[in-house]
């Protein structure tokens, strides 16, 4: 029989409060200020000290309106500001775990990708510093030697942060339908007539080749062809036994190798090609955490993955890419079979209608989350930064909305692996990331969220470990080493962080994806008292937590420490 353990009582709500009452004034006290009364301040007295008897309030409080900020200097300010924000402490003899905050972290997690701009010793550690949580590898470029030096410095890195660890993500090249290769650039103008071919090895200024044989097959007349996601557009007028004549619709500057899409439909191309195998296998040997796979069309693609995976005794977790029209009838069962997803918008905006794309980001974050799946917005979020120093507002903005819709990750792509501002795109995103994650309210559950966990105990623990920590405003400890309670608690939301101690440092790795988890790894010791008191001297010693905050520590799990598989337990204890 399952056991609860609880240090603290709840006490009973309190009742609606009169106007006069010093409650009430403590609640008018705590509203955010309106933009008249910033723009326009009342003077006033205020007293010295003041004593408001103990009572009970929504630990959690509405963020002032405030300009987004987006420029990286201000980032030391704006933490100071969220402090204050998070981390009010009412004066007088108030429960300390009441009203004395966590260190607020940002829970959004961010995923770089690591190309020529950061694959250096200094600017990953630099990187690692401004707030990446993953490091990613484009198999679309670069070959296996100068792959495997950055993951040779991501788990060095690894090695010596005492209080961050960052996950390794490959990312495959999928089946990708590519322009051949020019001697020179062409300029396409609208009307001009211009053609694909089969052919290997042509490459003029009226026709060039393509990668793929069935190309001819694949397409019909009438048909819009999109260069690099759109930014030159082709209309098929006729085809041959082994070429398609268009017409330009949209004209550009065609370099060698640029990708195409067909819009509205996908190639007929399987999802795993031999290259991605090989990089599989390269990521197999160098015990990766995470698979992206690109054009996922279906589950079964995935269970073939997952089963070559498991023969060969690889613990690497599988996130799909959405980013084919062919996927988007079996959203669920490639959820279902993966353990996350990724909204990959550019090759998505380019085979469906682009006015479909945030639509379908929010479907695919509400599917994930309420599987329990991982979830993961990519694609343009600071594109204009890989030439200029600061973003656009509409930027800005496309970051919040990924925060607020409920994503793990957002990520980066040319910002850090080609830009000319790697460090300060994190910077950016970190900062966006943080200040829109201020104004979010508790209690936003997505609808099923229990299901896919409804036959465990473990579950119904998470949802009161989450209900705990929004009401008396506490992190949560868990101590993990497949790492699945702590990503059970993560997809519940809790207003705290979530600390997962693990003795296994490949958990600690993959836990960096997930949002609100901060993994850290410590040994533990068959004592459970010993393990808990060191791993909260050890928060205490980071300056994570502070003396006198209270804390809640979870015990449960699929697989139990120190405890007996029927017992699971909740405790607040102090620091």
């Amino acid at each position: 029989m399952s056991q609860v353990v609880a240090t603290r009582s709840i006490h009973s709500s309190l009742t609606r409060p009169t106007s006069g009452s010093a409650h009430h004034r403590l609640l008018t006290s705590l509203k955010p200020p309106t933009f008249a009364s910033k723009v326009f301040p009342q003077q006033r007295n205020t007293p010295s000290k003041v004593r408001y008897p103990s009572c009970r309030v929504n630990a959690r409080k509405s963020a002032p309106a405030e300009v987004v900020p987006v420029s990286p200097e201000d980032d030391s300010k704006i933490e100071e500001e969220l402090q204050q924000l998070r981390g009010m402490q009412l004066l007088g003899d108030t429960a300390v775990g009441m009203w004395s905050k966590p260190t607020f972290r940002r829970k959004t997690k961010i995923v770089c990708t690591i190309g020529p701009s950061t694959n250096t010793r200094e600017m990953i550690w630099k990187l690692a510093e401004a707030g990446m949580n993953v490091a990613r590898m484009n198999m679309s470029h670069g070959d296996h030697a100068s792959h495997q030096k950055v993951i040779d410095l991501v788990k060095e890195y690894n090695a010596q942060s005492k209080d961050n660890a960052i996950a390794i993500m490959l990312d495959t090249k999928g089946p990708e339908v590519r322009s051949g290769d020019l001697p020179q650039p062409i300029v396409l103008t609208p009307g001009q007539e211009f053609t694909f071919t089969i052919r290997r090895g042509v490459g003029t200024a009226d026709c060039v080749s393509v990668n793929y044989d069935d190309f001819v097959n694949d397409v019909e007349v009438g048909d819009m062809l999109l260069v690099d996601g759109g930014m030159m557009s082709l209309v098929v007028k006729s085809k041959t036994g082994d070429s398609v004549k268009c017409e330009v619709v949209d004209g550009g500057e065609l370099k060698s190798r640029r990708h195409l899409n067909v819009r509205g439909k996908s190639a007929t191309l399987p999802s795993i090609t031999e290259k991605d195998w090989d990089d599989i296998k390269f990521g197999v040997d160098n015990k990766v955490d995470f698979y992206a796979v690109s054009f996922v069309k279906d589950a079964q693609v995935v269970h073939e993955l997952k089963n070559y995976l498991k023969s060969c005794d690889a613990d690497i977790h599988v996130i799909v890419k959405i980013e084919s029209a062919d996927s988007i009838p079996n959203l669920h069962s490639i959820i279902t079979a993966s353990d996350g997803a990724m909204v990959a918008r550019g090759d998505l905006g380019a085979e469906l209608p682009i006015e479909e794309v945030p639509l379908l980001q929010e479907e695919i974050i509400s599917i994930c989350r309420s599987m329990g799946k991982a979830v993961i917005v990519a694609t343009n979020m600071l594109e204009s930064m890989i030439v200029h120093p600061t973003p656009t507002r509409a930027e800005v903005s496309d970051i919040a909305i990924a925060v607020r819709e409920g994503s793990d990750a957002i990520m980066l792509s040319g910002e850090t692996a080609h830009g000319k501002f790697p460090l300060k795109a994190v910077k950016v995103m970190h900062t966006v990331a943080l200040r829109t994650e201020a104004t979010i309210t508790d209690g936003r559950l997505p609808p099923n969220i229990g299901n896919v966990f409804k036959n465990h105990m473990s579950e119904m623990f998470a949802y009161h470990a989450t209900m705990m920590s929004n009401t008396l405003g506490t992190s949560t400890v868990v101590f993990t080493r497949s790492g699945s309670m702590a990503i059970l608690l993560s997809h519940y939301r809790p207003s705290g962080t979530i600390f997962a101690f693990t003795d296994q440092k490949r958990t600690q790795q993959r836990l960096a994806l997930y949002q609100g988890v901060c993994p850290i790894y410590m040994e533990f010791s068959k004592d459970a008292e010993e393990t808990f008191r060191r791993a909260l001297d050890l928060l205490q010693k980071l300056g994570m937590v502070k003396a006198g905050e209270e804390v809640a520590l979870v015990q449960s799990g699929k697989q139990p420490i120190w405890r007996s598989q029927s017992t699971h337990n909740i405790q607040v204890r102090t620091v």
